[in-house]
């Protein structure tokens, strides 16, 4: 069912294994064109453009696009209580932890009279993108809204696509977890269109245009994302979810099938990978694939899923060899089950969130763990961050300095704007000291 690649025997460059690494056969481009018809469609015809598409892709044409506060008041009356408790108690963790993500302002020093002051603001308005496609995503409703509040947002909006199954209203359970959150501004709108919307406003609707995008979505709201990128702020080109798990011998192999499975339910293009030194837990590993891929509930999702090229067990020679692989795939979820897994983390560089051990499955973190789950997919968590607090914030330096402090720096800044051919650079220092 799962591929594998074996790799022992060989010592890749790090460009040899970026080209290794399995990938889902993903092209955002393609959807490119696509995302911006439906864009172009809702700035020039607004809220029935969105209503169309609506009838269109999500197959149910809803009877209001803007959710009235009594529906989400009443979302949050009906909603099941141990689901109430856990959503609490989910927004009360990742509270916790998005709060110790807030820099402090700082002041820096650099003479008599000559400060700057780095201070951090946030952003305005943010528009929240939750998906309603495979799944339902309360979850992501916190994760998204809870740092934004904890950095200071004051004006946000919620986008979901309008559900069938419910009269063309955004799903109760995302509805009641805004609720709970206090978001009154809520829009049944999905797709590319939802973020078109959120991105340059619908007046007929109320919709004022957003400064930032936040959330995950389909291949088309990536590409959408990308498109209406510098007119507004996106988090990430969101893509499929990720697992990597670097285990040894000691390893249990059903707990590992058991994550890998965890996240392959996800989505059909879901990658779930194993890094091993030890070929009898990858023999192990595989067959437990084999039956809890049989057994569980979207047993056909799973096993696309498992069976695609993004998917593989990889056998390298060593541990150094297993952080080097998993360091180029630079994966959205990595799980260390080692030996020690704290030594194993000093050799890794590259991961959107890391799972220490045995009992640190990424469903915790999905959940609970009070982590952020919204993290960077496709490698680019070599380069960026998962969504925190400082998402939401802006550094800004104040600079303050007195004419004494000026004029200490007077010779310096003269002489590098006349090297630069910008006299007047010059001459605006000299305006101030010779008054």
């Amino acid at each position: 069912m799962i591929q594998t690649l074996d790799l022992r025997g060989t010592r890749p460059t790090r460009a040899e294994l970026a080209a290794l690494v399995p990938r889902a056969r993903i092209d955002v481009t393609a959807a490119t064109q696509t995302a911006a018809t439906l864009i172009a469609e809702v700035r020039e015809r607004g809220a029935e453009a969105l209503l169309d598409q609506a009838e269109r892709l999500d197959r149910v044409r809803p009877g209001v696009l803007r959710v009235d506060p009594a529906s989400i008041t009443a979302a949050v009356e009906e909603l099941d209580p141990v689901i109430r408790a856990a959503l609490d108690e989910a927004i009360r963790r990742v509270r916790a932890a998005s709060e110790a993500q807030v820099p402090l302002a700082r002041v820096t020093e650099l003479g008599t009279g000559a400060q700057v002051v780095q201070r951090w603001q946030p952003v305005g308005r943010v528009g929240f993108y939750v998906p309603g496609g495979k799944a339902v995503y309360p979850s992501s409703v916190v994760m998204n809204v809870v740092p934004a509040q904890v950095a200071g947002v004051r004006s946000v909006v919620l986008a979901s696509p309008p559900q069938a199954a419910y009269d063309g209203g955004v799903h109760p359970v995302i509805l009641a977890a805004a609720g709970i959150l206090g978001v009154e501004e809520v829009y049944a709108m999905g797709g590319a269109g939802a973020i078109g919307a959120l991105a340059y406003g619908v007046p007929e609707l109320g919709l004022d245009p957003v400064d930032l995008i936040t959330g995950p979505g389909n291949v088309y709201v990536a590409a959408a994302k990308r498109l209406v990128r510098g007119d507004v702020g996106i988090d990430a080109e969101a893509g499929p979810t990720e697992i990597v798990v670097i285990a040894d011998a000691g390893a249990d192999a059903h707990l590992v099938a058991a994550d890998l499975v965890s996240q392959a339910e996800h989505d059909e293009l879901a990658a779930a990978v194993l890094v091993t030194y030890d070929a009898g837990l990858a023999d192990a590993v595989g067959a437990e694939l084999e039956q809890l891929a049989a057994a569980t509930r979207h047993s056909d999702r799973v096993r696309e899923a498992m069976s695609g090229p993004q998917s593989a067990i990889v056998l390298v020679d060593d541990e150094a060899a297993a952080a080097a692989f998993s360091n180029a795939y630079g994966p959205e979820h990595l799980e260390l089950h080692t030996a020690d897994p704290g030594a194993t983390l000093d050799l890794i560089d590259n991961a959107g969130a890391i799972f220490l051990g045995p009992d640190a499955p990424v469903s915790l973190g999905d959940y609970l763990a009070g982590s952020n789950h919204v993290l960077p997919t496709g490698g680019q968590a070599r380069f960026s961050a998962g969504l925190g607090a400082a998402t939401f914030l802006r550094s800004q330096q104040v600079i303050r300095y007195d004419r004494d402090a000026l004029s200490e720096v007077r010779g310096g800044i003269r002489a590098l704007s006349d090297a630069e051919d910008l006299p007047a650079h010059g001459d605006a220092v000299d305006a101030r000291i010779g008054r």
